[in-house]
């Protein structure tokens, strides 16, 4: 599984992007909100989830991780699409949609291209509940903030001691109320100009 994408912007359009990876292209899907935070031949960090259809493997790609885990969440709703649950990120944010669900505004959904009256009305219903974590100011946890950005950091190479070194120290320097991206791109930058990397060549 392809988890996350770190390297430099090679091509960008409004619902794409390709990422390059140490010379490997990644076609990642975009909402063109993500899209317009990027520029072409410029560093790129974003969170995946990795779809696999009959009709092909597909990557969407996110700027930040409670992006990704709604986008997720809706995708466990009956009859939105990973498409779907794109297009409704590209028109509500986070915090809007955790509110809409809290409300039970199904209206918000239905005013998304593609989202139907019975649709809505499920989005409402299925993640009742399960939205709390993932807003950007309800629930903050700088543990789990944490346990994010460590298992990010593992995912791309480093051994757990590093990454768990890495991101306290970051918390320790940015404080409390620093976002996960934030203590990803300070980890990151603490980990590329160390010579300690977790992971072998393999």
């Amino acid at each position: 599984m392809i988890a996350s994408l770190n390297g430099t912007v090679v091509s960008l359009e409004s619902g794409n992007a390709v990422i390059d990876v140490s010379g490997v292209g990644y076609l990642v899907q975009l909402t063109s909100a993500t899209a317009s935070q990027l520029r072409i031949n410029s560093p790129a960090f974003l969170f995946t989830s990795f779809v696999v259809r009959e009709d092909g493997f597909t990557l969407f790609g996110f700027a930040t991780v409670a992006e990704q885990k709604v986008f997720d969440l809706l995708r466990s709703v009956s009859g939105v699409g990973p498409k779907s649950a794109l297009a409704i990120l590209g028109e509500l944010s986070v915090d809007q949609i955790v509110d809409a669900v809290a409300a039970e505004n199904d209206a918000a959904f239905k005013a998304v291209t593609g989202i139907g009256p019975k649709t809505a009305k499920l989005i409402s219903v299925t993640l009742a509940g399960k939205l709390g974590a993932t807003s950007g100011t309800a629930g903050k946890s700088v543990g789990s903030d944490l346990s994010v950005v460590i298992n990010a950091l593992t995912g791309l190479g480093w051994n757990e001691r590093s990454a768990s070194e890495a991101a306290g120290l970051a918390s320790k320097q940015l404080g409390a109320a620093a976002s996960v991206n934030d203590l990803l791109k300070n980890s990151l930058s603490r980990l590329g100009a160390s010579k300690s990397v977790g992971a072998s060549d393999e």
